[in-house]
């Protein structure tokens, strides 16, 4: 357990949130492979003009994809760690996009539903109860949740220890714990995938 570990984090299945000093695996060309941004996209399914917000943006990689491959959708990149925004803000290709804008987890009241999807790529095991009431705050009441995780029941060559996070029957369970009704689950190899709307 992390010495650092703060009460904001209590439900969270990694006790310690994702160092900014590995963040350079977070743009690593290999996650397209297993991680297709063309199959997030069509996961997530955001309708014409959306607001999208990718929770725990990270340095932004699939934000930046999704802006590119939706230039009629809004991508509100939001994460809690300014450093990781900062690494963002500083990609040529994410000062390029209109339709893309960093945002500090700050400014999540002034998000409250307004969000037609919420993105939210390996992140899931890091999210205390904290966190996860404030996600689901942010939906429309007819928007959507797409949860995409490292699953802990295979071996992979990346991502957290098996035991840091969900396998998809837990994942479902801890999402639809938070007033959210799971519509479609998929396992990918590493990853599974939960799309989830308001209960």
């Amino acid at each position: 357990m992390s010495s650092t570990h703060d009460h904001s984090r209590h439900g969270a299945k990694q006790p310690e949130r994702f160092d900014p000093a590995k963040a350079a695996k977070l743009d690593d060309p290999a996650r397209f492979e297993y991680l297709p941004p063309a199959y997030i996209t069509e996961a997530l399914a955001a309708p014409q003009g959306a607001c999208v917000i990718d929770f725990g943006t990270g340095t932004g990689t699939y934000a930046i994809e999704l802006a590119q491959r939706r230039p009629d959708v809004e991508v509100v990149a939001l994460d809690e760690q300014p450093e990781m925004l900062a690494m963002l803000r500083a990609k040529p290709a994410a000062s390029a996009l209109k339709n893309l804008k960093p945002v500090h987890t700050d400014a999540l009241p002034e998000l409250k539903g307004k969000a037609d999807r919420v993105l939210a790529i390996n992140v899931l095991h890091e999210l205390g109860d904290e966190a996860m009431r404030g996600l689901v705050t942010l939906l429309k009441p007819e928007g959507r949740a797409l949860f995409i995780d490292w699953r802990g029941d295979v071996e992979r060559p990346a991502g957290p220890p098996r035991d840091h996070v969900y396998n998809a029957a837990d994942a479902r369970k801890r999402v639809e714990g938070f007033g959210l009704t799971v519509e479609r689950q998929d396992l990918m190899q590493y990853h599974y995938v939960l799309v989830a709307r308001r209960s």
